[in-house]
């Protein structure tokens, strides 16, 4: 984490808040069906009459529960990019939605997400430090617990050992053991898939094949080669607020005219971004800069001088040069692209008030290669730095909100198309069923489409 973000705490516990006999919340208890019903009311309207979801959505523990059981372990989670476990025995540890993982290179150079929960008697292999001092093969990368190097994964309650596939290898004095079978034992294996470089986890194993639905997200995207781009930061937060809140906040612009006002909304004016029709499976946003810094962004790139800011990515459409690229895969990946880097946020719920999150950068390796990269890195950290400190604020004060006896349903501006969309998805997956696959889908906001629209 960098120093900004350790520097950077919450002003308020919402749980706190909520249980404090002197103060009231006003939001009378609905149940998981009643905030449903919310949920689909505010969704079926058109986005020029669209509102906000019941304060309740971001507050019900039995929501949450709902949400784990029905849109998170069933959806495909992003848990890391290929470029963090180059070599075989490259490990991430993370906990997701209350499952202990490991994710892994394995010896065959495939990728595996395994259970960290050993089968003998369920003691978390690779605890925080790696066990006691000294013991076990694992190495930590730059002093960190959650990723390093092994050759083999040993538990360090009974020193049973296993392999990088997760199958058990050594098991000490369990020969009196009757009609024990070593194979019968391993670290659970979960269903994981590789997209554009990312490793995507279904806890739940029922989730239709990843890429199915994503293929012009695939073919807008191609030209970022994002399975080449190597991850650079990774800053994490500790988050008081719903995991709604911050896929809302990310992928609507609407806000660069307030909180981002110093930030973004200088080069990225909010009234004009715009977002796509409506898909199945995820949301695409525009976010066009304004004309002078397109501009000065085509002089920048004619003068080849790159010794204070990345180079543009190489092979990138004059558009994709001119502005930042949101996208949202429901119900978690975030993606942000820009001409020069790519953002990803890793989300893990924790509860309705709270979300681990690690904010990402990656870059091109031809921008690694350039003799003050670490210079250019340590701008684009405090860039990453600022604007996020901004949305860390709000995003805990929107948190706050729900809890307060002040809180009122709102009404959304055209420029939250991006939220509409996400709460359209949520009301479909109610339903059962997929955005688009019910109803018409919801039209782009391109100039150029709503003119067609009108003829």
């Amino acid at each position: 984490m960098s120093s900004t973000a350790n520097q950077w705490k919450p002003t308020f516990e919402p749980l706190a808040f909520a249980r404090q006999s002197s103060m009231r919340t006003a939001q009378t208890p609905m149940s998981v069906a009643e905030i449903q019903g919310g949920i689909c009311a505010a969704a079926a309207r058109p986005l020029s009459r669209a509102t906000t979801l019941p304060a309740q959505a971001y507050t019900s523990e039995d929501f949450f529960a709902w949400e784990l059981d029905n849109l998170l372990r069933p959806g495909w989670q992003c848990v890391g990019h290929i470029s963090q476990i180059p070599n075989a025995g490259d490990f991430i540890n993370l906990d997701l939605l209350g499952e202990p993982l490991i994710v892994v290179r394995a010896k065959d150079d495939s990728i595996r997400v395994l259970s960290r929960v050993c089968p003998h008697r369920s003691m978390d292999i690779m605890p925080e430090g790696f066990g006691y001092e000294g013991h076990g093969p694992a190495e930590s990368r730059d002093g960190k617990s959650d990723c390093g190097h092994t050759r083999l994964f040993l538990c360090p309650y009974h020193a049973w050992t296993f392999e990088l596939d997760g199958q058990l290898k050594a098991c000490p004095e369990m020969h009196e053991a009757e009609d024990f079978c070593r194979d019968n034992f391993f670290l659970k294996p979960f269903r994981s898939e590789i997209w554009l470089g990312f490793i995507f986890v279904n806890l739940d194993g029922t989730a239709p094949p990843l890429a199915e639905g994503l293929g012009e997200m695939a073919a807008d995207l191609a030209a970022f080669r994002l399975e080449k781009m190597k991850l650079v930061i990774a800053r994490e937060w500790d988050c008081p607020f719903n995991w709604k809140v911050l896929v809302e906040n990310f992928m609507e612009s609407y806000h660069h005219l307030g909180i981002h006002h110093k930030t973004l909304q200088p080069m990225m004016p909010a009234r004009d971004t715009w977002t796509e029709q409506e898909r199945r499976h995820y949301v695409r946003s525009h976010l066009p800069y304004k004309d002078s810094v397109r501009e000065a962004y085509r002089e920048f790139e004619a003068s080849g001088d790159f010794s204070n800011a990345l180079p543009p990515l190489p092979g990138l459409s004059d558009m994709q040069k001119s502005e930042w690229g949101l996208f949202l895969i429901h119900p978690t990946f975030l993606l942000a692209t820009a001409p020069d880097r790519v953002i990803w946020y890793r989300l893990q719920p924790l509860g309705p008030d709270r979300l681990k999150l690690v904010t990402t950068t990656l870059v091109a390796p031809e921008a690694m290669a350039l003799p003050n990269f670490e210079q250019l890195h340590a701008q684009t950290t405090e860039q990453l730095t600022a604007f996020h400190l901004e949305d860390m604020e709000v995003c805990t004060a929107v948190q706050r909100g729900f809890y307060a006896s002040g809180w009122q349903p709102g009404r959304l501006s055209h420029l939250e198309m991006p939220v509409w969309l996400f709460h359209r998805y949520l009301a479909a997956r109610i339903r059962d069923v997929w955005p688009t696959d019910d109803g018409k889908a919801a039209a782009s906001q391109h100039p150029r489409a709503k003119q067609e629209t009108m003829q």
